[in-house]
């Protein structure tokens, strides 16, 4: 799969940040709505509210229903993979959006503890415009390659991440 922009249905399924917590998850496994309600600590009519917003959009997708230990018929939902390689929608769709990453990261860094932490770099550059589109460019290269060859690597631990590069306030 290439980059494209994400359409207005996607790019508001990605502005929430629980939304962008439900795909982390269900990119690792297929989890029910009970599964993604109890890990997230929230009400399931909240995640299923959520997810429905997510299968709408491509981004989940139901799973096989399987039996629970207990013989119930349980309906899971795995991650379509698909959110990786849509880039910023044309028109922006809701104004915080941009936000909704940085808080769902937040949130995850938070559950996993600070003995998760392995890299921190902050830092500030002065760039033009073409020095922005390189990094940018060079960045999405390495971690596109890293996507692409995912499927070889599932039997390693899974490590988040998240690169923000924002204009500094004047």
């Amino acid at each position: 799969m290439r980059r494209r922009p994400a359409t207005a249905q996607e790019a508001k399924a990605l502005s929430h940040p629980l939304r962008l917590r439900v795909l982390r998850l269900c990119g690792q496994q297929e989890l029910t709505n009970k599964q993604l309600a109890d890990r997230l600590d929230r009400d399931p009519g909240t995640v299923l509210y959520h997810v429905r917003q997510l299968v709408r959009a491509g981004l989940l997708e139901q799973g096989p229903v399987r039996a629970s230990d207990s013989g119930a018929l349980e309906k899971p939902y795995r991650s379509t993979e698909r959110s990786w390689w849509l880039g910023a929608p044309e028109e922006e769709v809701e104004p915080d959006s941009p936000l909704a990453p940085v808080e769902a990261f937040q949130d995850e860094l938070r559950e996993a503890g600070a003995g998760s932490v392995r890299t921190v770099a902050r830092f500030s550059l002065h760039l033009s415009e073409e020095d922005l589109a390189e990094l940018d460019r060079r960045i999405g290269a390495v971690l596109d390659e890293y996507a692409d060859t995912e499927h070889q690597r599932l039997d390693r631990p899974v490590h988040g991440g998240i690169l923000v590069i924002h204009r500094m306030a004047e």
